[in-house]
């Protein structure tokens, strides 16, 4: 059976599919000829659906066990971001809830735990439980690999929650697991990173140089007009990193504008280099020594004192 006319107008899981004679390997292929969304663990979508809030709802919404409360990644997702493991593009991410009563479930589709929540803590989203994004936030903050964990703040930053009800908020996990890592982060976050990597990237940042990164810095030409803007850049030391993801930056129409871009950067006198997912995520060559090394030759170019 391949007609999706017969399924649901709305998400469905694989039990549903099941009913109507829709098996685990139709679903996959479904899935392969980009006609169905995998949404979530044992969630599927038509996808000539948007993936809009409503449509994110009614998913979370079929497999959230009684008195359960979304959180972490998945509360993010109903908040509007995408925070989900870069895995999610291959495999479809559990919903992620904590069971009011400390209950852990066993269920495929669903990632539960125990969570010290209050009152305050919890919101709703079209009827769905959540953590809000202040709590949320915060979690993620200190629950995330680090790289990951400055992406998450910088987007609920972007997202509108003040950075000073962060900085307050976080009192009260004195305690709490890796409570550490969200103070450090928390005062580094900026609204103005524009992706996950380009948070990761500005963290390699602050691991290798103490002089501070400008997100989004634009080069001037000579009347005072921006030309290019830089992912991150320092232009007293006229030194930038750039991320170069592969959506962008793999086509040879963008290959070529990429050339043309850095060779009018150098001819400004910048040094700028590209990184890409391998540097950022796996360290290979690690970015804290080729932050360095950039930064070395554009202090040697311009005979500037050290400053880092």
């Amino acid at each position: 059976m391949r007609d999706l006319s017969l399924l649901p107008p709305g998400p469905f899981t694989t039990a549903m599919a099941a009913d109507l004679g829709l098996g685990g390997r139709d679903l996959h292929a479904l899935v392969g000829e980009r006609r169905l969304h995998r949404l979530l663990v044992g969630v599927y979508a038509d996808a000539s659906l948007p993936l809009d809030l409503a449509l994110r709802i009614r998913a979370v919404s079929l497999v959230l066990p009684p008195g359960g409360v979304v959180v972490d990644r998945t509360a993010a997702w109903l908040h509007g971001l995408d925070l989900f493991r870069r895995s999610s593009v291959f495999e479809a991410p559990p919903v992620e809830v904590y069971v009011v009563g400390g209950t852990r479930m066993r269920r495929d589709a669903v990632d539960s735990g125990t969570r010290a929540l209050l009152p305050r803590d919890v919101t709703e989203i079209g009827g769905v439980p959540v953590t809000t994004p202040l709590r949320t936030c915060l979690d993620l903050a200190r629950l995330m690999w680090r790289y990951d964990a400055l992406g998450a703040i910088d987007q609920y930053l972007a997202l509108g929650v003040p950075r000073e009800e962060m900085l307050d908020e976080l009192g009260r996990f004195r305690g709490f697991r890796w409570v550490r890592q969200a103070r450090m982060l928390v005062p580094l976050g900026d609204p103005r990173a524009e992706s996950m990597p380009e948070s990761a990237l500005r963290l390699h940042w602050y691991d290798a140089l103490t002089a501070p990164p400008e997100p989004q810095l634009w080069v001037l030409d000579d009347d005072g007009h921006g030309v290019y803007r830089l992912d991150l850049g320092n232009e007293a030391m006229r030194y930038g990193a750039e991320y170069d993801g592969r959506q962008h930056h793999t086509a040879s129409a963008d290959v070529a504008y990429d050339e043309r871009r850095r060779r009018w950067l150098d001819g400004r006198g910048w040094e700028v280099d590209p990184f890409t997912q391998r540097h950022v995520y796996d360290l290979s060559p690690h970015p804290v020594d080729v932050l360095q090394a950039g930064w070395e030759r554009s202090r040697a170019r311009h005979g500037l004192r050290r400053t880092a």
